[in-house]
C-alpha cells in the first residue's frame, strides 16, 4: 500500500466524468488498499478515484452508521455505484479532501439506495441516510467530475466553520 497524492480543486482533472471498472484484477486491489491508506491518512469520510488522478468509477465511503473504534472499520468500497433511489432533503455543511479549507452548504436527498460492486465484482446493495448519504452523494459527484462548490448554496463563513469544528469535537 502507498499513499496516493490527493489532486486538488485546480486540477482538471477533477472536473472530468470517470470510466466504469470492467477489471476487478491486481491493479483495482492496489488502487482501493492505495486509495484506503490515503483516505485513513488525511482523516476524511469519503475519497474517489479521480482525487488520485484515476479516472475511474471508484469511492471509498466511511459509514458513519457503523460503531467501530477506527476509520478503517467503518470504509466500504464503492465500485461502479448506481444511485436506485434517493429520498427526503438534507442541508448541511461540506468540505473536500481536495479543496482543503473551504466548506460550503450542500442540499442534498437524506436516504439513499445504491447497487455497487465489492472488490472481487460482487453486487451489493446500500440504504442509509443522513451523514453517510451525503458522503456517497458526494463521492457519486466526484465520480461525475462535479465538485461540492459546484453545488453549493453558499461557502460557509470563519464563525460557522469553527462552531462546527467544535460541534465536531463534542462528539
Amino acid at each position: 500500500m502507498a499513499l496516493r497524492n490527493i489532486l486538488k480543486d485546480e486540477d482538471p482533472g477533477l472536473s472530468k466524468k470517470s470510466r466504469t471498472i470492467t477489471g476487478f484484477d491486481k491493479r483495482l486491489f492496489t488502487l482501493l488498499d492505495d486509495m484506503r491508506e490515503t483516505l485513513i491518512n488525511a482523516d476524511g469520510l469519503g475519497l474517489a478515484a479521480p482525487q488520485v488522478g484515476v479516472l475511474r468509477r471508484v469511492a471509498l465511503i466511511a459509514d458513519t452508521t457503523i460503531e467501530a473504534e477506527t476509520l478503517d472499520e467503518q470504509i466500504i468500497e464503492l465500485i461502479n455505484p448506481e444511485i436506485m433511489f434517493e429520498d427526503g432533503e438534507q442541508c448541511g455543511s461540506e468540505g473536500c479532501l481536495s479543496i482543503p479549507g473551504v466548506y460550503g452548504l450542500v442540499s442534498r436527498p437524506n436516504t439513499v439506495k445504491i447497487k455497487s460492486y465489492d472488490r472481487h465484482g460482487k453486487e451489493f446493495e446500500l440504504e442509509t441516510s443522513a451523514l453517510t448519504a451525503r458522503a456517497i452523494f458526494h463521492e457519486i459527484d466526484h465520480l461525475n467530475g462535479v465538485l461540492f462548490t459546484d453545488i453549493m448554496e453558499r461557502l460557509l463563513t470563519d464563525e460557522e466553520i469553527e462552531e462546527m469544528k467544535t460541534e465536531r469535537g463534542k462528539e
